[in-house]
C-alpha cells in the first residue's frame, strides 16, 4: 500500500463546456484507519453525464461538489486494511469513492453506500449494467415507459451506456426499437450487436425525416438522454398516449444560458401523450430486483452490453470528457489498478 493517495479535485466550476483545467491533480497522505473504517484501494472509476451537474453550484437530488473536493464518482475496489467488522482484506466492494486511488470509508452515506462483489465476479459490471447505468435503464423504461408488445420504442443516446440497456429491454418486451446515434459505426453496433430494428445517425442524417419514415404510425415510447432538437423531433411523431421518458439531457448539460422548450409540447395534449422525468435514487429499495432481472437477461444472451475502458489515473478529466465529446460506445470506465 502506497502512503500517498493521487486525487483529482474539483478546481473550478465549468463556464460552459468542461475542460480538463476544471480539475486539479492532488497528493495526500493515506489518513490512518479509525475504528469502523475500511480501506479501499479503486481499480475503476465510473463515469456518468451527471457528474456534469453535480460540478455546478446549484440545488439538486444530491449537493454539489464543493470545490477542492474529490471528484464524486461510483468506482470498484479491493479493500486492503481495515478495522471493520464486515470487511476484510481482499474483499472486493463498490461505492461512492471517487476520482482518488484510495479512499477511508465506514461504508455508509455518501452518493452510494459500500457494498461487497461476489468473489470472482466482474469488476466493471457493477459499474454499468448491474450498476447505476442498468438499473436507470431498467426502472426508467419499465416503471415510467410501461413497453407493451407490438409498440415503437425510440431511444437518444442509444450507444451509450443507459440507452443501449433501455433499448435492449423494450425489445426483451416486444417493441420495436429504434436507436439514435451518433456515426455509423455506433449505429451499425445497435443493429447488428444490441439488435435493434433501427438506427439513425444524427450526425449524418435528419432525425425528424427519418422519425416520419420509420415510425408511420407514430412513436408510443420515447426513452430520451439527450434532450434538445431531437426531443423535439419525437414529440411531432408521439402516438395516441404515448409516454416520453425523461432520463438526462446531455444536449443542454454545458450551455451557459437555457435553451427555448420544445415546440411540439402541445402534443402532449392532442395526444393525450405523458412526459416524465426520474431519479434512480428513487428507487433505491428496488435496486435488488432490478439487478436479478438484468443479470437474468445477461445470462440468457438476450441482454449484451459494451464497456469503453481507458486506462490510467492521469488519464480521469480526459476520459470524462469523452462523454460530451461522443466519443464512448457504451459503459465508459477507467481502470487505474489490478486486483491484487
Amino acid at each position: 500500500m502506497a502512503d500517498m493517495n493521487r486525487q483529482w479535485l474539483l478546481a473550478s466550476r465549468p463556464q460552459g463546456m468542461v475542460t480538463e483545467s476544471n480539475f486539479q491533480y492532488h497528493e495526500a497522505p493515506v489518513p490512518e484507519l479509525e475504528d469502523g473504517q475500511f480501506l479501499v484501494r479503486n481499480c475503476y472509476i465510473a463515469f456518468e453525464p451527471a457528474m456534469r451537474g453535480w460540478m455546478d453550484d446549484r440545488p439538486s437530488y444530491i449537493p454539489p461538489i464543493q470545490l477542492g473536493e474529490v471528484m464524486r464518482a461510483v468506482t470498484t475496489g479491493q479493500v486492503v486494511a481495515s478495522k471493520h467488522p464486515d470487511y476484510q482484506p481482499g474483499d472486493c466492494v463498490q461505492g461512492g469513492f471517487g476520482w482518488q486511488e484510495y479512499a477511508v470509508t465506514t461504508g455508509k452515506g455518501g452518493l452510494m453506500p459500500a457494498s461487497k462483489i461476489p468473489a470472482g465476479a466482474s469488476l466493471t459490471a457493477p459499474l454499468g449494467v448491474l450498476g447505476i447505468t442498468g438499473l436507470t435503464a431498467y426502472f426508467g423504461l419499465l416503471d415510467l415507459g410501461q413497453p407493451k408488445g407490438g409498440e415503437t420504442c425510440v431511444v437518444s443516446g442509444a450507444a451509450g451506456a443507459t440507452g443501449s440497456i433501455a433499448g435492449q429491454i423494450a425489445r426483451i418486451k416486444g417493441c420495436r426499437v429504434i436507436g439514435i446515434a451518433g456515426g455509423p459505426d455506433k449505429c451499425a453496433w445497435l443493429t447488428d450487436a444490441a439488435r435493434f430494428d433501427a438506427a439513425i445517425d444524427y450526425k449524418s442524417e435528419d432525425v425528424a425525416a427519418r422519425l416520419r419514415e420509420l415510425c408511420p404510425d407514430g412513436i408510443h415510447i420515447f426513452f430520451d438522454n439527450v434532450g434538445g432538437e431531437i426531443l423535439d423531433a419525437v414529440l411531432a411523431q408521439i402516438a395516441m398516449k404515448a409516454r416520453i421518458v425523461l432520463c438526462g439531457g446531455i444536449s443542454r448539460y454545458n450551455d451557459e444560458e437555457l435553451q427555448p422548450g420544445p415546440k411540439n409540447y402541445f402534443n402532449l395534449i392532442l395526444q393525450r401523450a405523458r412526459m416524465e422525468g426520474f431519479i434512480l435514487v428513487d428507487y433505491y429499495r428496488r435496486f435488488a430486483e432490478g439487478v436479478q432481472e438484468l443479470s437474468g437477461w445477461l445470462d440468457s444472451g438476450q441482454l449484451i452490453h459494451q464497456e469503453d475502458i481507458q486506462d490510467g489515473f492521469a488519464n480521469a478529466p480526459r476520459t470524462f470528457l469523452r462523454l460530451f465529446e461522443g466519443k464512448n460506445l457504451g459503459k465508459q470506465l477507467l481502470k487505474i489498478a489490478d486486483v491484487r
